[in-house]
């Protein structure tokens, strides 16, 4: 596959997976501007160039992002995390981005989450499977950040007409690490395949991508990923015998967010499958 003829700018750089996308992207010829808040830890790739800035710094971003046909947006607080942690660099930040990306006409690849719908309930049985459109219940404020995101890329394309592929991603990690991540877990050669087909799909819009492996027991369901063609090729099931046991905690067990749902939870009762209905 042919890289882009422009440099691609990647945030959050120094980070799990800013690291792995810089380290495969380079080695498919991709020229790559890195930045990120930390130093970043390895050799630097081939065709890479390393800035040490704040997303916070609308100035310091605009100017890495001159020239660049894409933004992969992999900054800011990537775990749950108080209110008063994320409010900077995941909405400060992200805006930051997207302007950049409105005045050079770039393309944004944003790494979104599940925590963005983590309080849906787990699908049993033959229950239908949650799709793109499907409401926000954002599970920390981590979560809530990323809706947020989500809601901002749709308002740049609405407005300024600003591409935008948001990534929801489920636990990318080299391989599952509990019995969740049988739906959710995304490996690191798929993370690669599908941010490459977003920076050099024709045509994006505003999409919403499941970023998740061809995991049978998958939440998730429709969703934009073949407007950027793109086809995980990897699974979560060859780990199954390894991971089966269930958590002790029920709040966890119920919702598709995890252990995010469980911090400062404070019901008494599960909260409803509708969330404006009073009873569930």
């Amino acid at each position: 596959m042919t890289a882009p003829s422009k440099p691609v700018l990647l945030t959050g750089a120094s980070g799990n997976l800013g690291r792995h996308l810089a380290k495969t992207l380079a080695e498919k010829g991709w020229t790559l501007r890195l930045t990120d808040i930390a130093p970043f830890p390895d050799p630097l790739p081939a065709g890479a160039t390393f800035v040490k800035a704040d997303i916070n710094d609308g100035v310091a971003l605009l100017r890495q992002a001159e020239g660049c046909a894409a933004i992969l947006h992999f900054g800011g607080v990537s775990t749950d995390q108080p209110f008063e942690t994320v409010i900077g660099p995941n909405l400060r930040g992200l805006y930051h981005v997207y302007e950049a990306a409105r005045r050079e006409g770039a393309r944004v690849v944003f790494a979104s989450s599940n925590h963005s719908i983590g309080f849906h309930e787990r699908p049993k049985g033959n229950e239908a499977k949650l799709d793109y459109d499907c409401a926000f219940r954002p599970d920390s404020y981590y979560g809530l950040s990323k809706a947020y995101g989500e809601l901002m890329g749709r308002m740049y394309w609405d407005k300024h007409g600003v591409e935008n592929v948001n990534l929801r991603i489920g636990s990318c990690f080299p391989k599952p690490i509990d019995r969740r991540m049988l739906s959710t877990w995304l490996s690191y050669a798929d993370l690669t395949r599908l941010v490459e087909r977003c920076v050099v799909a024709i045509h994006a819009g505003h999409a919403v991508i499941w970023a998740c492996s061809n995991n049978p027991a998958s939440y998730w369901g429709k969703d934009h990923r073949d407007r950027i063609d793109w086809t995980p090729l990897d699974s979560a099931e060859p780990w199954r015998s390894e991971v089966e046991a269930i958590t002790a905690d029920p709040v966890s067990e119920r919702y598709q967010g995890g252990g995010y749902t469980t911090s400062e939870y404070s019901r008494k009762t599960p909260s409803p499958r509708d969330a404006f209905d009073l009873e569930g």
